[in-house]
C-alpha cells in the first residue's frame, strides 16, 4: 500500500492527518483497505510511508487486528508511486503482488483479478474501469486552419487506472533504486521495450478517495450504505 504522500488535494484534513487515516464515514481509508485485501486473500501487507507515518504505523499496528501481518517501509525521501517497491525489495517480494493506492474504496475482487493476471502471464495487469471526464471548454476539429466540427463542454469517456495493480517480482528489474518513480514511469519504461502490460476491467465501486469530490461522494454513499465498508 503506497501511504507516503501529502495528499494536498485533501487538505485542509491532510495538514493534521496522513490522507490514509482521513475517515470515510467513521472508518480510516486504510482499514477499509487493509479489510478488503485480508478478504481478496492476501496473506501479508507492506506499507510504504512518508508524510505523518509514524500516525499509520501506530493506528494499524502489527495488523493482527486485521488479520493481516502488516511490515511499514520508511521513504527518507519522497520517491512517488512506483519507486517505493524497490525499498521493499525482491526478497520479500519473491511472488505475485498486489501494489495499490491509499486512497481507494473499491469493491474490485483481488482473487478475480489475480487468476486474470496468472491467465495472461505477463508481469503487470491494471485494474481498469470507465471514467466520464468533462471538458469546460469548448473543442474543435480544425483542418487546414479550418474548423471542421465544434462541441461545447464535451465529456470524454475514457478508460483509466484504479490505482490497483498486480505485478510480478520481475517488475522490480525496471524500476530504479532511490529516485521517484511513478506509474506513469513504469508504464512507459515496459511499452518502450515492448513489454506486454494487460488491462482487467472492473465495472463495479471505485472511488479516487484523494479526489475531493470523490471522496465527499463516499462520505455521502456510506452514509446511505454502511455496508460498503464491508463489502
Amino acid at each position: 500500500i503506497q501511504a507516503g504522500g501529502k495528499g494536498t488535494r485533501l487538505r485542509p484534513f491532510t495538514v493534521v492527518l496522513p490522507k490514509p487515516l482521513v475517515p470515510v464515514g467513521d472508518v480510516p481509508i486504510i482499514e477499509i483497505l487493509l479489510r478488503w485485501l485480508c478478504r481478496g486473500g492476501v496473506e501479508e501487507a507492506f506499507i510504504t510511508l512518508g508524510y505523518l507515518g509514524k500516525i499509520i504505523r501506530a493506528a494499524c499496528g502489527d495488523g493482527s487486528e486485521y488479520g493481516l501481518p502488516i511490515t511499514y517501509v520508511q521513504e527518507d525521501t519522497p520517491l512517488n508511486t512506483v519507486g517505493a517497491l524497490r525499498l521493499v525489495g525482491r526478497e520479500r517480494l519473491s511472488e505475485t503482488f498486489f501494489s495499490l493506492n491509499g486512497d481507494i474504496l473499491t469493491d474490485l475482487n483481488l482473487r478475480e483479478l489475480a487468476a486474470f493476471h496468472k491467465a495472461h502471464g505477463g508481469v503487470l495487469t491494471v485494474a481498469t474501469t470507465k471514467k466520464d471526464i468533462p471538458t469546460n471548454l469548448g473543442v474543435m476539429d480544425i483542418e487546414r486552419d479550418r474548423i471542421t466540427a465544434f462541441r461545447e463542454k464535451p465529456v470524454l469517456h475514457q478508460t483509466v487506472s484504479m490505482g490497483v495493480y498486480c505485478m510480478e517480482p520481475e517488475i522490480l528489474e525496471y524500476i530504479p533504486e532511490k529516485v521517484p518513480f511513478g506509474f506513469d514511469d513504469l508504464m512507459y519504461a515496459l511499452l518502450d521495450r515492448n513489454i506486454p502490460i494487460y488491462a482487467y476491467p472492473h465495472e463495479g465501486l471505485w472511488m479516487d478517495l484523494g479526489r475531493p469530490q470523490d471522496f465527499a461522494g463516499a462520505q455521502e454513499a456510506i452514509a446511505k450504505n454502511q455496508s460498503l465498508l464491508r463489502e
